[in-house]
């Protein structure tokens, strides 16, 4: 792959993990897809994460006020354990397993969403229960593959929280994950030169995808975030699905 062709789809790759980071969920998990057409999974999911890192800083910023700490508080320790399970059985787990994994828990708690949308259902509360254990699930696949998303909204959506809130605590969460995954990346796969240049020129796609995802999750409303949200999540779900299947 030429220079140029690099800078295209990294760049791409880039400004999807912003705007991710800006407030819309689920598009920057297409971001390792992505590259992973061009250079090997492994490879791709490091690359990735110091543009992941700098764009949580700028997403910290913009939802330093609107976030929910009691989740948080169930969330954040629950993915650490999780990075931790990953990190002890990298070696044993397979990146197909991961993906088919989290691809039909996302399928399916779409499916019963939707065919559950003709009834009122009240907002749920958070609980350490199933908090712990999607949190956990969710570390676990961010530290394989940046794929954390899926299990993070199963626990949230049904909350119903306001769409600011929502999309802050997704950037907290993410934010803390994405820094405790550096030492164990590090140890598994440490970092080279190429890879920190190869970084260090996606920085300005991942800034402006940053501001921009944030200007379009204030611009829409409740009802379509959270619609947007959902098909977001069928649609990576059934890509993750298909990756297995050509693996």
């Amino acid at each position: 792959m030429n220079d140029l062709d690099y800078l295209m789809w990294a760049g791409l790759a880039a400004s999807l993990v912003g705007m991710s980071k800006g407030g819309l969920p689920t598009v920057g998990m297409l971001s390792v897809p992505i590259l992973s057409l061009y250079m090997s999974p492994i490879k791709a999911v490091v690359m990735l994460l110091p543009i992941y890192i700098i764009s949580d800083m700028v997403g910290l910023w913009l939802y330093r006020k609107d976030f929910s700490a009691v989740n948080l508080k169930i969330l954040v320790p629950a993915g650490i354990l999780g990075i931790l399970v990953a990190w002890l059985t990298a070696s044993l787990v397979s990146d197909a397993a991961v993906k088919g994994m989290i691809g039909l828990m996302g399928v399916g708690f779409v499916v019963n969403a939707w065919r559950q949308r003709k009834t009122v259902h009240a907002a749920q509360p958070a609980r350490w229960g199933p908090g712990i254990f999607w949190g956990g699930i969710s570390g676990f696949a961010s530290f394989i593959s940046h794929a954390g998303g899926p299990p993070f909204q199963v626990f949230l959506l049904p909350q119903k929280l306001p769409k600011l809130v929502f999309a802050g605590t997704s950037t907290l969460f993410f934010a803390i994950i994405n820094l405790v995954k550096l030492g164990p990346y590090h140890l598994l796969q440490p970092y080279g030169m190429e890879e920190m240049m190869g970084a260090l020129v996606l920085i300005p796609f991942a800034l402006i995808g940053t501001v921009a995802g944030a200007y379009l999750t204030r611009k829409i409303s409740d009802d379509w975030f959270f619609k947007w949200v959902q098909v977001g999540l069928l649609l990576i779900s059934l890509k993750l699905i298909l990756d297995v299947f050509r693996a």
